[in-house]
């Protein structure tokens, strides 16, 4: 039995992976003659027409992305009954696969592993695209270690389509945010959310949550402490357990506020250990081991946060000095035992003053010189509470509070506490400061921007920022029924806390449109993929030749509908192409032969109407152009 032909086009080779919602097969483009991965919706996805129409856009809008670890996208289309996404052949394998043969990673791949990915999705975020299923599957690495993020369409389509089914939860739940599994909105620190847990996946193999099904581990999402990866795998540097703690918080808000953020985390882990190496990371004596639970505040900002945090790690350094040098403290006795401790704070002394004051702080935290006090004090909850009140619980149970960032909370009143650190129940000493953040309210006064969502996801997305919906018009679209297309006020512009957002909504009757290319000077083959990329169908019986002794043979002169035209999606395109001027070879004159130009012999006749000469199998030249092999 032959391969089968997709499209007319592309050339299933053999069955290369597969999901649950599509199949991937590696197979050849016939036009430009490479090898391509063709991912092909599963049966049952393709009756949902809003999955379908959601597959496409989001496929589209994946294909605009080029980037050196996004898995490029080079055609999305149907034949029949089948939607397909044609995409980059990567030669390796997924990080599912690389995670389950060497059970764990060294925390040096994890973290180049992890920058590449946060790169990926730093380009998609500023394309205002979310890719909502994050996970170790959809990371390919290739034979020369590139990671390279795949399945942006299939993505977001999961997640407007239906998030819960019965008792089955659509998409990877193990990497699921707690704002996805609440039905709640995402943005990009759902991302942050998931590759935070594919860090800890990475560095213990094993995932933080997991249950008998979808929904128990999406409640452990939204309700469960995640047990810290330290207590499951030695040697991890503690700098990097706070950045996954911080990327997989609970609250949007204490997250890393975008990719960048987390690649600069990164980058500051990866040049200690590269200045100081792996001693920085774990210390040789007991006492000074990193030893905090599941409570501790991953969201606590690690590095400079102005004079008074400096001059705070400066006081405490000398602190530490002091009980050394003189043997009083809890770090009494150590000297004496062993010199590598000298030597150790040598080293680190010397990588302070390379660092500078930002870097005192974050060396200090990594190595456990903050907040090990004599624990017999716990820390009450604070949430809801004003600083006030916080204040003067804190103050009765002998600790003292410090005032955090001011952030916006869609769960807190203006004024009260939205988080804290150490959290509620953590065992510290007394006289230990419990920071806290305060909520800003609901960040009303900005619109947000609903462009592109349903009305129902619309309206509970006002509802968060401190807006209701307004008016909503009807208007011819493309786009699924009820999906916003404009909105009043714009996002981004002022508005009184409460007012009212008018839009515009898709009727789901109109044409999908699309700009009709400049064809001109493209090869044949060119010009083919140039209509295909924007959804237009090659007018086969509209492709003719024209000698042209100027042109280079077989590119585009002319073409049957002018560049810049706005068309409907699937119109039919014709163009022209360049040809060589045919060369007459003169004959011998021979003793019959009238010359009345000088020249002998004759023109063959083109029964084809000038349309081009016969090949060897009698094909006219605009046979073989659009003839498949």
């Amino acid at each position: 039995m032959g391969r089968r032909l997709l499209a007319g086009r592309y050339e299933l080779i053999e069955k290369i992976g597969e999901g649950g919602m599509a199949v991937v097969y590696k197979a050849r483009c016939r036009l430009l003659n490479r090898y391509v991965a063709i991912k092909i919706l599963r049966p049952e996805f393709t009756k949902d027409e809003t999955f379908v129409d959601n597959f496409k856009k989001e496929s589209q809008a994946a294909a605009a992305l080029t980037h050196p670890n996004i898995v490029s996208v080079f055609d999305v289309g149907k034949e029949g009954n089948i939607h397909f996404i044609v995409m980059e052949l990567v030669d390796g394998k997924p990080l599912s696969q690389i995670i389950s043969e060497k059970g764990k990673l060294d925390y040096k791949e994890a973290i180049s592993i992890t920058r590449q990915i946060a790169s990926a999705l730093s380009l998609a975020h500023k394309n205002q695209i979310i890719h909502r299923d994050v996970k170790p599957h959809n990371v390919l690495i290739t034979s020369s270690g590139v990671a390279k993020l795949a399945d942006f369409g299939i993505a977001r389509a999961v997640n407007n389509s239906t998030m819960v089914d019965g008792n089955k939860v659509m998409g990877s739940v193990h990497y699921l945010s707690p704002e996805q599994a609440r039905g709640s909105y995402v943005d990009e620190r759902t991302d942050i959310y998931s590759l935070g847990i594919v860090m800890y996946e990475m560095l213990t193999g094993k995932v933080p949550f997991d249950g008998d099904n979808a929904i128990s581990i999406a409640l452990m999402h939204i309700n469960d402490v995640m047990t810290p990866p330290s207590k499951l795998t030695a040697g991890i540097p503690p700098q990097l357990e706070r950045v996954i703690l911080k990327a997989t918080d609970k609250y949007q808000t204490n997250r890393y506020s975008n990719a960048d953020e987390l690649i600069e985390e990164l980058d500051n882990i990866d040049f200690i250990t590269k200045v100081m190496g792996k001693k920085v990371f774990v210390t040789e004596e007991p006492a000074m081991e990193h030893e905090y639970g599941p409570d501790y505040p991953a969201h606590r900002d690690t590095y400079e946060r102005g004079r008074e945090r400096r001059e705070n790690t400066e006081a405490e350094r000398r602190r530490y000095e002091h009980e050394v040098e003189s043997g009083t403290g809890k770090n009494s006795g150590k000297v004496g035992k062993k010199k590598s401790g000298s030597r150790l704070f040598v080293v680190i002394l010397a990588a302070v003053l390379i660092l500078g004051a930002a870097g005192i702080f974050a060396l200090g935290t990594m190595l456990g010189w903050f907040g090990h006090q004599n624990t017999d004090v716990l820390v009450p909850d604070l949430t809801g509470k004003t600083f006030e009140q916080a204040s003067a619980e804190l103050e009765a149970v002998g600790l003292v509070i410090k005032e955090g960032e001011h952030v916006f909370s869609p769960d807190q009143e203006k004024g009260n506490i939205t988080s804290q650190s150490p959290k509620e129940g953590t065992s510290v000493g007394q006289g230990t400061a419990v920071e806290v953040n305060i909520s800003r309210g609901k960040k009303d006064g900005v619109v947000p921007n609903v462009v592109n969502k349903d009305l129902a996801e619309a309206e509970r997305y006002l509802g968060e920022y401190g807006f209701k919906l307004g008016t909503q018009i009807q208007v011819e679209s493309h786009l699924p029924k009820g999906t916003v297309i404009s909105q009043s006020p714009e996002a981004g512009d002022k508005a009184n806390n409460g007012a009212a957002v008018n839009v515009e909504v898709s009727d789901g009757k109109g044409k999908e449109m699309t700009v009709v290319p400049n064809l001109a000077g493209l090869t044949k083959e060119q010009a083919d993929a140039a209509l295909a990329a924007e959804g237009l169908t090659v007018d086969v019986d509209n492709i003719k030749y024209e000698e042209n002794e100027f042109a280079p043979a077989n590119t585009v002169l002319f073409q049957t509908i002018s560049s810049d035209t706005e068309v409907e999606v699937g119109t039919k395109v014709g163009y022209v192409l360049a040809k060589a001027p045919e060369v007459v070879v003169p004959a011998e004159p021979d003793e019959g032969a009238v010359s009345g130009d000088g020249q002998g012999g004759e023109i063959p006749d083109d029964s084809n109407g000038g349309t081009g000469v016969s090949d060897e199998a009698g094909n006219t030249d605009a046979d073989t152009a659009v003839t498949e092999s």
